[in-house]
C-alpha cells in the first residue's frame, strides 16, 4: 500500500489521542501521522516530517481549533525548550494518557488481557519538582551560554533565565554560575570543532533539606579562578558541595570522577524519615516527594511482616531497601556502581540500619553467589534501568523463583516485555500495577508491579 502522504505536504489533522513519547496521533483515511505538538481534540494544520509504510510523522505549523485540553503554559521558554513537553496539556489529561499507555503496553505486549491497574497517582506538584538538573554550555553571541537542549535538538542550546522544572534555589544557582562565567570570559566547549572550555553544570538539592551540590564540568585542565568560583557561589547558603569534573572526550556526559573544590563531598536528603548522603553520581529519583510515595507503594507491594529476606537488585545508594530494613528480617543490595553501593553502606550507617548489606556486581553475574551467601529470598525488588531486565539478570531473577517480586519501572514498555517473559517462562502471576507520575509535563511515567509465583 503507497502512503497517501508525501514528505513536505502539509496537511489538517484532528488529533485523537496521544501515542506513548508524546506525539498526537491522527488519521487520515485510516493512515496513522503521529504529530509533534498535537494535542487531542486539536484541528492542526501539519508539515509531513517523514514517510513510511505503516504510518508519517509530522509537526504542527497552526493550531486551527485548539482542542479542550489545551491550556496556557507558564514558561517562557516553552516550547522551545526540550524540558519540558506537556505545559500546554491540561494535567487531568496528562494523567490520563499516562494510564493509558501504562495499560496498553500490559495488554498489548505483556499480553494480559484485563490487567489489574490501579489509578495512577498524580504528582504532589506539577512545577518546581526536580532535585537534579543538568544543564550544558555553548558558545553565544555574547560569551558562554548555559541552558537545556532546544526540543529535539541536540546541537543547540537555550539559554534559560527561568526554568519551572527546578526551584527558585536551582535557578538561582544556574543564574549565579551563568554571572561567573560572563565575569570570567570563559569560552563554551563546541561540540562540532572540539575548541572551548566549559562543558556541563549539574545542580543536585536536597529538597528536604536545604543542602545543594555544584558540579561543574569543563574540558582539560584548570583554566578558571577556584577561588572567585567558591566565592560567587558559597553567597548562596544552600551551597554545600562544590566539585569540578574534567571530560576531554567526545562523550556528552556528566558522570565523573570528581574533585572537591570546596565544602563536603555530598549533601543529604530525607526520604521517609530516612537520610542519605548524596554524591554527584550518585543515583536518587529525582522527585523528592513523589520518591517517597513510589518507595511507600514498594512497601505496600512486598508486604514485609518482619521475617522476610528480601533482595534489592538495581539497589543504588539504598533508597528502597533502606526503606524496606524496618520491616524486613534481612535486606541484601546488589548495584553494578562501587561508588553507589559506598553510598548505601555509608547511609545504612547513617540511619543505624543494621539487618542491611550491599554488594557490587553485575545482577546477572553474581545473583547465585548472593542466594549461596544469604539463602533463598521471600521478595525480590528490582528497580532497573529504562532498558528493564538485561537478558541474564532476567534468567537468573527467574530461576529464582522468589515467592513476591515487586518491579519499580520506569518504563511501562520494558515493564510489559520483562513481565511477559516472567509469566510465560517462569511461573509468575501479575497481580497488580499502579502508576506514578514523577515527572509531570514529560512522557515520562514509574510504575510499581507485583508478580507472584
Amino acid at each position: 500500500m503507497t502512503a497517501p502522504v508525501a514528505r513536505g505536504e502539509e496537511l489538517q489533522l484532528r488529533i485523537d489521542s496521544l501515542a506513548y513519547g508524546g506525539n498526537g496521533v491522527a488519521r487520515l483515511d485510516g493512515f496513522v501521522v503521529f504529530v509533534r505538538r498535537g494535542l487531542p481534540g486539536d484541528i492542526v494544520r501539519a508539515r509531513v516530517t517523514k514517510v513510511q509504510r505503516r504510518h508519517a510523522e509530522a509537526v504542527v505549523t497552526e493550531v486551527v481549533e485548539a482542542g479542550p485540553a489545551r491550556v496556557d503554559y507558564p514558561c517562557g521558554h516553552f516550547p522551545a525548550c526540550g524540558g519540558c513537553r506537556f505545559q500546554d496539556l491540561s494535567y487531568d489529561a496528562q494523567i490520563a494518557a499516562k494510564h493509558a499507555w501504562v495499560e496498553d503496553s500490559l495488554r498489548r505486549i505483556a499480553g494480559i488481557a484485563e490487567p489489574m491497574l490501579e489509578q495512577i497517582v498524580g504528582a504532589q506538584d506539577v512545577f518546581h519538582y526536580r532535585n537534579k538538573m543538568e544543564y550544558s554550555f555553548t558558545p553565544g553571541d555574547d560569551g558562554a551560554v548555559v541552558g537545556l537542549h532546544r526540543a529535539g535538538r541536540w546541537d543547540e542550546v537555550l539559554e534559560i533565565e527561568r526554568c519551572w522544572l527546578t526551584t527558585d534555589i536551582g535557578n538561582a544557582i544556574r543564574n549565579t554560575i551563568r554571572d561567573w562565567v560572563r565575569e570570567e570570559r570563559l569560552p563554551a566547549y563546541d561540540q562540532a570543532s572540539g575548541e572551548g572550555y566549559l562543558r556541563h553544570l549539574v545542580v543536585r538539592e536536597g529538597i528536604n533539606t536545604g543542602q545543594a551540590l555544584v558540579q561543574l564540568v569543563t574540558h582539560a585542565r584548570e583554566r578558571f579562578d577556584r577561588e572567585r568560583l567558591i566565592e560567587v557561589l558559597t553567597a548562596l547558603p544552600t551551597v554545600r558541595s562544590i566539585h569540578w569534573s574534567v571530560n576531554d572526550t567526545p562523550a556528552e556526559v556528566t558522570n565523573l570522577p570528581s574533585e572537591v573544590l570546596w565544602g563536603d563531598d555530598a549533601i543529604e536528603e530525607e526520604l521517609g524519615g530516612l537520610r542519605f548522603r548524596v554524591r554527584p553520581n550518585a543515583f536518587l529519583q529525582t522527585n523528592t516527594h513523589m520518591a517517597e510515595r513510589l518507595y511507600e507503594l514498594a512497601r505496600e507491594a512486598a508486604g514485609l511482616t518482619g521475617s522476610e529476606t528480601v533482595y534489592d537488585l538495581y539497589c543504588g545508594i539504598g533508597t528502597i531497601g533502606l526503606s524496606m530494613a524496618a520491616d524486613a528480617l534481612t535486606v541484601w543490595g546488589i548495584e553494578i556502581s562501587e561508588e553507589a553501593v559506598a553510598c548505601a553502606i555509608e547511609n545504612a550507617e547513617l540511619n543505624g540500619v543494621t539487618n542491611a548489606a550491599f554488594f557490587a556486581g553485575n545482577v546477572g553475574e553474581v545473583l547465585r553467589e548472593l542466594r549461596d551467601r544469604s539463602g533463598e529470598p521471600d521478595v525480590v525488588v528490582v528497580d532497573p534501568p529504562r532498558a528493564g531486565l538485561a537478558g541474564k539478570a532476567l534468567r537468573r531473577l527467574g530461576e529464582l523463583a522468589a515467592p513476591r517480586l515487586v518491579y519499580v519501572s520506569c518504563n511501562p514498555t520494558t515493564l510489559a516485555g520483562d513481565a511477559k517473559r516472567l509469566c510465560e517462562e517462569y511461573g509468575y502471576r501479575f497481580v497488580r500495577a499502579r502508576p506514578v507520575d514523577m515527572f509531570p509535563h514529560t512522557p515520562h511515567v514509574e510504575c510499581v508491579a507485583l508478580f507472584e509465583r
